[in-house]
Formats: C-alpha cells, sequence, structure tokens
C-alpha cells in the first residue's frame, strides 16, 4: 500500500463528499460587514448588511484513511466533527486521505506530530478540531453554529465514559452505572432544553457530540449487545433527529471501521 492515497496537489478523491453535484446553485459564503447608509424608513445609519459571495476554491482537509477500505474515510469522530461543520455551513472541501500507519512525507512536513484532522485556512494549516470548528466559525460565520458557553459543556463526559464502559471487563466496576448517568442528564437537559442543545437551532456542540454518540452505539451494540434504554427517549429521539440530517448521512456514508477502530481498546 502506498504511503499516500493523494498527493497534496490532488483534488477531490470522493464525488460523494464534494457538494456541487447536491445543488444547481453556486457555492456561496457569507460574510458580514458595515456600511454607511442613509436613513431610509427610519432605519439607523450604521446598518448590518449580509453580502453574498461565492466560495473561494475548495478547503483542504487532511483525515485518516480506512485502514480496510482504501480511499475511504476512517473511524475518527473529531474528523466527522469538522465535516459536519463544512457540511452545515455549505463549504466545499477537498479530503487528503492520509494512512496513519505509514505517514508520508508531505503530511508529516505540514503536520509533525502527524494527527488529524487537519485544515488549510488562509494558507495555513490548522490542527485540532476545536481549534478548526472556532477557525471556520469565525471566517464563515454565516449561518451561525455558535453555541452560548453556558451550554458549551452539556454532553463533554459521555465520550470518556463510553470509552471507560466499553474497555471494561468487568460487569460490577460501575462504568455502565456511569455512562447511563451521563446518558440521563444529556436527557433531561433534552427534555427542557430541546430538541437541539441550544434549542430549536443546530450548533457546534451538537456536531461535537453526534459522532460520539454514533461510535458509542456502533461499538457498544457491537462489542457488548448493548443500546441505550428506551427509557431515555430524549436522546434517542435527538441521536435520530441529528443522524437524519442530510450533513450526518454524507459524512457517515464514508465512515468506515467504527467497529475495527474499536477493537485494539476492548481487546487492549
Amino acid at each position: 500500500m502506498s504511503t499516500a492515497k493523494i498527493s497534496p496537489s490532488a483534488t477531490a478523491i470522493s464525488a460523494t463528499m464534494k457538494h456541487f453535484s447536491l445543488s444547481h446553485l453556486p457555492r456561496r459564503t457569507f460574510l458580514t460587514t458595515r456600511i454607511r447608509t442613509p436613513v431610509i424608513c427610519r432605519r439607523p445609519r450604521n446598518q448590518a448588511v449580509t453580502i453574498c459571495l461565492k466560495a473561494s476554491e475548495p478547503l483542504q482537509v487532511c483525515v485518516k484513511e480506512s485502514s480496510t477500505t482504501p480511499s475511504k474515510l476512517g473511524d475518527c469522530p473529531f474528523t466527522q466533527r469538522v465535516l459536519l461543520t463544512l457540511e452545515e455551513k455549505h463549504l466545499p472541501y477537498d479530503l487528503k486521505l492520509v494512512d496513519l500507519r505509514n505517514k508520508p512525507e508531505w503530511f508529516l512536513s505540514i503536520s509533525p506530530e502527524g494527527k488529524v484532522p487537519l485544515i488549510k485556512l488562509d494558507e495555513k494549516w490548522i490542527p485540532d478540531s476545536d481549534v478548526i470548528t472556532q477557525a471556520l466559525e469565525e471566517k464563515f460565520p454565516k449561518p451561525s453554529l455558535a453555541t452560548p458557553p453556558e451550554k458549551a459543556a452539556v454532553g463533554s463526559k459521555i465520550f470518556s465514559t463510553f470509552i471507560g464502559f466499553l474497555k471494561s471487563k468487568d460487569p460490577s466496576d460501575g462504568t455502565e452505572q456511569a455512562l447511563l448517568d451521563q446518558l440521563t442528564a444529556l436527557n433531561s437537559y433534552l427534555e427542557k432544553n430541546g430538541p437541539f442543545i441550544n434549542g430549536e437551532a443546530i450548533s457546534a456542540v451538537d456536531l461535537s457530540l453526534a459522532p460520539k454518540l454514533y461510535h458509542l452505539d456502533i461499538a457498544l451494540g457491537h462489542y457488548k449487545n448493548w443500546s441505550i434504554p428506551d427509557s431515555l427517549a430524549y436522546v434517542k429521539s435527538y441521536m435520530k433527529t441529528i443522524f437524519s440530517r442530510d450533513s450526518f448521512t454524507k459524512t457517515r456514508a464514508q465512515v468506515q471501521d467504527v467497529i475495527e477502530g474499536w477493537r485494539p481498546k476492548v481487546e487492549g
């Protein structure tokens, strides 16, 4: 197997991951500026005006290549979070698949730590899904995915408790209950504040949590024959709603190795 399926100068590797075939309209990026305007219909002189501009070249995103299915996206909820953000903001992008078992030199030259996801913005390569999604929100603020600070931590402990339960070989060690406690807390929150974490509108915190819940659902179902209890109806409805969004179905179609990716945690 070659060290990289796609070279740095390559164009898109997967038609299913492109946006162009899904719409006859040109891709657009929304930027907001302030201009001076005359007083018309008693509007203030400083008026915020939204200007619609065509998007620039597709953004380059380095992602993990599948270990079992060449030319497919591997199992990484953090990468999927970035792709969901791009999809929700209607930004075109090109994927550059990286074999993380045999990292090519061109990739190490832009990512010395050898980690993905990685995105190129303003001629700079930016790592870390937290940093990437924040940078995308600042550069492309429309549509907004901003999450109020007081809601940003909702569901943040679910992923770590899921890993603890997945790795556990002792049914009585409390890891299952720890996960149930976190899911119950999310269920109570959604009951009062849903359907999304920020109410009616999807936001960045949902795009971070959704891929983790997807991995949780697949991995625990396979390795422990475990599923989220029906009593947590708001969590199950939340997952169904997000998993059915166009952005999620498009990115999920490319994700491979969810089961294989968690095998080392289970068998290690």
